[in-house]
């Protein structure tokens, strides 16, 4: 029955986090609109290679059950 109960939790965490995850990509892909930013190649290479790390840091926790330290993003 507990094993129930995780799995429960563990789908509405997931479907909550991963629908803000997604809505929050989408709001930085909106700081692509040249006429309200400026911004250089530089730095959208940076916002990637920090969104991928993020994400292959997520994919090695899921397959290893491991913790890792939080990131925080600076251009």
């Amino acid at each position: 029955m507990a094993r129930e109960a995780d799995r429960k939790k563990f789908v509405e965490l997931a479907e909550k986090r991963v629908t803000r995850a997604i809505k929050d990509i989408k709001l930085i892909g909106n700081l692509s609109n040249k006429s309200n930013y400026s911004y250089t190649k530089s730095d959208t290479d940076k916002i990637h290679r920090a969104l991928k790390k993020a994400i292959d840091e997520m994919k090695t926790r899921f397959e290893s059950s491991g913790a890792s330290a939080e990131d925080i993003f600076k251009l």
